[in-house]
């Protein structure tokens, strides 16, 4: 039986107001992300989700435990779908950092990861999911990196191909595994 999956990102963060790319530091909603947090809670709450699986990054975690956190669906952290880890370079501004990711879809940030060893990363959460949700709608609560790799693993889309790209954020995306 398949998965159904549900992505959705994190809600905006105080980061995203300053133009930071967060990477791997904490970070924290903005009163912005907190209510639309909340919308997220009133958009999937009856939508027939087994369980909610979140980044264990705090914006993530408290993106999760706004909409979900009194509903009685499991809330999940996991560390893999954490973002690309920018190294030494995360928290430095957005427009700096993203000016050429494509130097780093293969090559790691500076005491990082690549894009392409996060997507890899993000991929073993997607090979375990089916030990205990198979037949089951799920939610998950990530980052850029998140969502290419379920467009690669799930879509066919290569990485190489989606690089470029800006993320475009919008109410959720859907896949099946």
């Amino acid at each position: 039986m398949g998965i159904e999956i549900v992505f959705e990102t994190h809600s905006w963060s105080e980061d995203n107001d300053l133009g930071r790319a967060t990477g791997w530091l904490a970070g924290r909603l903005s009163e912005r992300g907190r209510a639309l947090a909340a919308e997220l809670g009133a958009r999937r709450r009856d939508d027939g989700i087994a369980a909610v699986f979140t980044s264990d990054l705090r914006r993530a975690v408290q993106t999760a435990d706004i909409a979900f956190g009194d509903s009685g669906v499991p809330v999940l952290h996991d560390w893999r779908l954490r973002e690309c880890d920018y190294g030494r370079l995360n928290g430095m501004p957005a427009v700096e950092l993203h000016q050429d990711k494509r130097a780093y879809l293969d090559e790691p940030y500076p005491g990082g990861e690549s894009w392409r060893q996060a997507v890899a990363r993000v991929g073993r959460f997607l090979d375990d999911l089916p030990t205990r949700w198979s037949g089951q709608r799920v939610l998950v609560i990530g980052h850029v990196a998140t969502g290419w790799a379920f467009d690669e693993r799930l879509n066919g889309v290569p990485l190489d191909d989606q690089i470029d790209r800006p993320f475009a954020w919008r109410e959720g995306w859907e896949y099946r595994l």
